[in-house]
C-alpha cells in the first residue's frame, strides 16, 4: 500500500492511500513545531521534541534522527 497523502489534525497524523482509506495514525506531539514535516509514497516524517521520527505505511518507526 502507496502513501498517498499525511493530514496533520490535532495531535495526530492520518495517513491515507490512494483510495482515501486511513492506513494509520501517528502521535504528532504538542510541542511548537512538533509534528507532520513531510511524506513521500512509503514514509512520513513527525517531528516530536528534539527529533524527527520515519515511519512506513504502517505507522512502524523506521528510523529516528535529531531535528535541527
Amino acid at each position: 500500500m502507496a502513501i498517498a497523502t499525511a493530514v496533520q489534525r490535532g495531535h495526530f497524523v492520518y495517513v491515507y492511500d490512494e483510495k482515501g482509506r486511513q492506513l494509520t495514525a501517528i502521535p504528532a506531539g504538542s510541542q511548537p513545531g512538533d509534528g507532520l514535516q513531510g511524506y513521500t509514497g512509503t514514509t512520513v516524517s513527525v517531528r516530536r521534541g528534539a527529533f524527527i521520527y520515519v515511519h512506513d505505511e504502517r505507522g512502524r518507526q523506521v528510523s529516528t534522527t535529531p531535528a535541527r
